[in-house]
């Protein structure tokens, strides 16, 4: 399928198909509801580091094709259409440079910056509802996606990630079972990973004055961030949320990754994959309504 960037009126209702186009320096992939009225609610989603790692990829595998909403799918500073120069090659460079502080701090907090200004014009070019957004993220991108609700005022009335990376160390840890190399931790690393640290930022997501619904599907198969990591994220923000505001979610055979490489394009559909578009389109079905 081709994608191009076409302005859509809020008056004309939903786009035929899906847009493709850049808001405030973010490149996306709108997808218009199969259903609803002439406005909709608006989720933003971010990819992984891993499959799915594009607005592409994960669109295909996280469609929420029932839920009347735009889903705007956005992809990740470095990855995509902002490689840098020189390409994949010179993001691996900077990951073999120093993961934390090369590759996966720059990429999520910017990530997680970036949604404010991404939201708003968005808002002028498609029928959303004037109102708070759906927040929807995978690995890294969770993590982007949690970290927004500590760092900006980005009115938002419902969480759902899958895979989240709680902390920073966890895909450090992974990297180095993978390649045998041990990571040099720096004073400036401890001080990115606490950063980063999700489950440690609940207080600061607490300065909002509420925090929004969060659904946190973990693959029970996911040996990057094991369950136990996702149910521990959950635990920190029951006390703020209220047990009825906050799930955890468990997905048997579900990986870390949702699909295989090179992570640009859907994989067929998984049983997995499948049961983690229900928990999340139930959910932001449940929520955005609310609003």
């Amino acid at each position: 399928m081709t994608h191009t960037e076409t302005a859509v009126s809020p008056a004309a209702g939903p786009a035929p198909g899906p847009v493709a186009g850049t808001a405030a320096g973010v490149p996306f992939l709108a997808v218009p509801p199969a259903i609803g009225g002439p406005h909709a609610p608006l989720v933003l989603a971010l990819h992984a580091f891993e499959p799915p790692r594009g607005e592409t990829a994960l669109a295909g595998t996280l469609p929420l094709a029932s839920l009347p909403a735009w889903r705007v799918y956005l992809g990740l500073p470095m990855f995509g259409a902002r490689l840098p120069e020189g390409g994949v090659a010179a993001v691996n460079e900077l990951g073999r440079a120093d993961y934390l502080l090369h590759l996966y701090a720059p990429v999520v907090e910017q990530a997680g910056n970036e949604l404010h200004a991404a939201a708003a014009e968005l808002a002028t070019r498609f029928p959303v509802v004037d109102g708070p957004v759906g927040l929807m993220g995978v690995g890294a991108g969770g993590a982007a996606a949690m970290l927004a609700l500590a760092e900006s005022d980005l009115p938002v009335a419902a969480v759902g990630v899958v895979n989240p990376v709680t902390a920073p160390q966890r895909v450090i840890a992974a990297r180095e079972r993978r390649t045998g190399a041990p990571y040099a931790w720096t004073e400036e690393a401890r001080d990115a990973a606490l950063r980063l640290d999700v489950a440690g930022r609940v207080s600061d997501m607490a300065a909002r004055r509420q925090i929004p619904p969060v659904l946190v599907v973990s693959g029970g198969q996911d040996e990057v961030v094991p369950p136990d990591h996702g149910r521990g994220l959950c635990t920190a923000l029951a006390p703020y949320t209220g047990p009825e505001r906050v799930r955890h979610a468990v997905v048997p055979d579900l990986a870390h990754t949702l699909g295989p490489e090179p992570g640009l394009q859907p994989g067929p559909p998984t049983p997995g994959g499948v049961l983690a578009d229900r928990a999340l389109t139930e959910w932001f079905h449940r929520h955005l309504s609310e609003q």
